[in-house]
C-alpha cells in the first residue's frame, strides 16, 4: 500500500466510525419509538444518544419528520424543515437525519422507517436501491453532477415519485462533508454547526475559483464532473404523503481505475442490508 492509499484508508476509517454511530444511534431511537412521541421530542432523544457516546459538534442537528413531513409536504421555507410537535401515529412513516461530528469527522445520515407497517414507505425504500446503484455506476462514469441529477429525476419519474430533495435548500442531492477542527465549545447557527458552515463555504468559495461546487443541485453550478472527496448523498422519494431516504458517504478519488474512483463508504448499513436480506 502506498503511502497515499495508506492516509486515505485511515482518514476514511474515521468518517466510517462516525456515519456507524449515526447509524446506530438512528435505529435505537427508532426502537423507542411509540404513539404520542413528538418530532421534537424525537431529535432529542438522536442528540441525548450521541452527546452520552461522546458527540459535541455537528453538521447540523438531529432532524425528525413524521407523517406526511416525510415528503415534506407544503414545505415552503427552511424553517418547515425544523421538528415540531407534530405526534407519531400507528402506521405513520418516520425519518430521522442526523449530521454528527466526532474525532473530527462528519457523518450526515438519513434512516427511514415507521411505526408498524406502512406498505407505500416499504415499497419506496425497496425502490430507492436502483438510486444508489444509478449514482455510483454515473460518478465512475465521471459524469457531470447535474446530469446524474436529471437521470435520478428520470428513474424516479420512471418509477411514478415525486422528487423530495429538490425541496431541500438550492435542490441539493449531494453535498460535500469534510473534517472539522474540534474545540470544546461548539456553537451553532439555525441548526448548523458553524465550524462545519465554515468549512463549506471555503469548499464554497475554492471550488467558484475552479469551476466547481461543494453543493450537487440541478442547477448550472453543479454542471461539472465530480470533484474527489466525501459527498453526502441523499436521494429522497416522494409518494401521496409519504417519504423515504436514505443519506450516506459516497468517496470520490482521482483514481483511474474506476472500481477505486468512487464508492461508498460502508456497506454494512440498514438500507443495504434491507435489500440484501431481500435478495
Amino acid at each position: 500500500m502506498t503511502t497515499a492509499a495508506g492516509e486515505l484508508a485511515a482518514e476514511l476509517r474515521g468518517f466510517r466510525k462516525v456515519q456507524r454511530l449515526a447509524y446506530e444511534c438512528a435505529e435505537a431511537v427508532a426502537a423507542q419509538l411509540k404513539p404520542g412521541v413528538t418530532e421534537r421530542e424525537a431529535a432529542r432523544m438522536q442528540r441525548t444518544w450521541l452527546r452520552e457516546r461522546g458527540v459535541r459538534d455537528w453538521f447540523h442537528l438531529p432532524f425528525a419528520w413524521f407523517g406526511d413531513r416525510t415528503a415534506f409536504v407544503n414545505f415552503r421555507v427552511p424553517l418547515q424543515f425544523f421538528p415540531t410537535d407534530r405526534p407519531l401515529e400507528p402506521g405513520m412513516p418516520f425519518i430521522l437525519d442526523m449530521a454528527p461530528v466526532y474525532e473530527g469527522c462528519t457523518a450526515d445520515i438519513g434512516y427511514s422507517g415507521s411505526l408498524g407497517v406502512n406498505p407505500v414507505q416499504n415499497r419506496l425504500m425497496d425502490d430507492l436501491e436502483a438510486h444508489r446503484e444509478l449514482i455510483l455506476r454515473e460518478v465512475r462514469e465521471r459524469r457531470p453532477l447535474r446530469e446524474i441529477y436529471e437521470d435520478v429525476d428520470r428513474l424516479m419519474a420512471r418509477q411514478g415519485y415525486a422528487n423530495r430533495h429538490r425541496a431541500y435548500p438550492f435542490g441539493v442531492i449531494a453535498h460535500k462533508v469534510d473534517r472539522v477542527t474540534e474545540r470544546r465549545w461548539s456553537p451553532h447557527v439555525f441548526g448548523f454547526g458553524t465550524r462545519a458552515l465554515k468549512g463549506l463555504a471555503a469548499d464554497a468559495l475554492h471550488g467558484h475559483r475552479e469551476g466547481w461546487s461543494p453543493l450537487w443541485s440541478p442547477y448550472r453550478f453543479s454542471d461539472h464532473p465530480p470533484q474527489p472527496g466525501l459527498w453526502a448523498v441523499e436521494p429522497h422519494l416522494g409518494f401521496r404523503g409519504t417519504g423515504a431516504k436514505f443519506e450516506e458517504i459516497l468517496v470520490v478519488t482521482g483514481s483511474a481505475d474506476p472500481e477505486q474512483s468512487a464508492f461508498w463508504l460502508d456497506d454494512d448499513l440498514p438500507h443495504v442490508r434491507r435489500w440484501a436480506e431481500d435478495k
